[in-house]
């Protein structure tokens, strides 16, 4: 029996369901998106699939709405996968096991993928439903939005008629996203050879039980950084253990995820065991203080292991002072949207490689300016240490537009539907809309969705009755574009 069956509205978690039931984490998107052209196929629509796996599928308006102007809808297929330490799932090749007790829906043991997969049901609902009055509909699924956007880089816009868009990527039911910052991703390598060791103890070093999170949308929670925190971690046991080499370090996958654990593995001179333990049983102290609020369950630890080789010690202090001294977190905020980060970046992804440190920070920034004063710090740092930087996936951000006749539309049927006020948002999180919007002059867009917490992370849930709230305000939206 299907999990999530009896859910409302039916057709859209019947569609989640299939599309759960296959493997689509952030580079992996071939499966869904021939599921999806199989889904367009079967409704008998039009499409193109290119050859990143992005898809386009179009509907003809319905009876009474052929002349009106299109309506461009949106979500993108890949999700970000994590899993528990104890889950044994392969999810580069298995679906996912979904769970749900009428009220939420969740994943065991895995995220839940719901950050976009429930917009794209949502679509695809909306495209199998023939009683829905509506205008032409151009539904776009994107590839990678998740890694950096690289499905919406490389969509080709030239056929998309619509200059309203309905992007379904926001995770808080009654806030409208009409806003957010552009990115960009910093690519460091710092070098350094391993050499042979020659008599010291080595010890895994593991910092983990951090909350991690989105880097955008947690950014501002306080929560510990595991690559940032393991930095400061080795660099104070540095000044401490003189001759201290570093011969393995490995944290995060992605880099807009705030690293929830960092595995490392140091050498130190032998008969400085003792000190080493002890120096870890007290920063473990010192952390658990520090993040008592925000991250409780931190937790630093080491225990003896082998290793045959290590960089040299000279060359650990390059890497720790430079790691000690980068920024992690939050920079500025926005004096226009009080509460909202302006500025931030994240040490996302951190391993040692045979050719040295590899590390990729996510920077975020609304103004373009200050975006481009974060990497300029970085670059500053990491090549005055002799490493290098190089740029990717730098997208825009999305200025707000004063006069948005989608959003006046989107809000009167919220007002009318909910009797409430909506509350207009200008997320830190790095949207697709910014992008569409530099390739197709004069859209006008608004984002919107369910609710969804914990995004990114093994505790990811879906609010039921608020995708059935939500799927209704779409489709009253679309009944009334006439």
């Amino acid at each position: 029996m299907a999990a999530l069956k009896g859910l409302k509205p039916e057709k859209v978690f019947e569609y989640f369901e299939k599309l759960c039931s296959v493997p689509h984490g952030s580079g992996n998107t071939k499966i869904i998106s021939d599921l999806c052209v199989g889904f367009a196929k079967e409704l008998g629509l039009r499409y193109r699939q290119e050859a990143c796996n992005n898809l386009i599928i179009w509907k003809d308006g319905s009876a009474g709405y052929e002349q009106s102007e299109p309506i461009i809808l949106q979500g993108h297929i890949d999700m970000v996968c994590a899993k528990t330490d104890e889950c044994a799932k392969d999810m580069a090749a298995e679906g996912l096991d979904l769970r749900t007790d009428g009220e939420w829906v969740w994943a065991d043991q895995t995220s839940l993928g719901g950050d976009n997969g429930i917009a794209v049901a949502m679509i695809l609902a909306i495209l199998a439903d023939d009683t829905l009055p509506h205008p032409p509909l151009e539904a776009v699924f994107t590839v990678d939005e998740e890694v950096g956007m690289d499905g919406a880089f490389a969509l080709d816009c030239s056929d998309l008629k619509g200059r309203k868009l309905l992007n379904l990527d926001s995770e808080e039911e009654g806030i409208f996203t009409v806003s957010c910052a552009g990115g960009m991703r910093a690519d460091c390598t710092l070098p350094g050879k391993r050499e042979p060791l020659g008599g010291e103890s080595c010890y895994a070093v593991t910092l983990s039980g951090l909350q991690g999170g989105h880097s955008g949308g947690d950014i501002d929670k306080g929560r510990g950084s595991a690559n940032a925190l393991m930095g400061r971690v080795l660099y104070s046991a540095m000044e401490q253990l003189s001759g201290l080499r570093l011969a393995a370090i490995q944290g995060g996958r992605f880099d807009n995820v705030i690293c929830s654990r960092c595995d490392a593995v140091i050498a130190v001179p032998a008969g400085k065991e003792a000190e080493l333990e002890q120096f870890i049983r007290g920063f473990d102290a010192t952390l658990k203080n520090e993040y008592a609020g925000c991250d409780a369950g931190v937790t630093l630890e080491c225990a003896k292991t082998e290793a045959a080789s290590a960089v040299s010690a000279e060359t650990t202090s390059v890497m720790l002072h430079t790691l000690f001294a980068l920024p992690q977190g939050v920079e500025a905020m926005n004096v226009d949207f009080p509460g909202l980060v302006q500025t931030s970046l994240n040490l996302g992804v951190m391993h040692l490689a045979e050719d040295g440190l590899h590390f990729s920070y996510s920077i975020r920034s609304c103004i373009a300016s200050q975006k481009a004063m974060l990497a300029q710090r970085v670059h500053a740092i990491v090549e005055f240490a002799g490493g290098t930087v190089s740029e990717r996936g730098n997208y825009p951000g999305w200025q707000y537009e004063r006069d948005s006749k989608l959003r006046e539309l989107v809000l009167g049927v919220y007002r009318d539907l909910t009797g409430a006020e909506a509350k207009l948002e200008a997320t830190h999180g790095g949207l697709e809309c910014g992008l569409f919007i530099e390739k197709i002059p004069g859209l006008d867009a608004i984002s919107l969705g369910p609710e969804l917490h914990d995004v990114h992370s093994v505790r990811e849930r879906l609010s039921v009755p608020s995708t059935e709230r939500v799927y209704e305000l779409v489709c009253e939206v679309l009944r009334r574009s006439r």
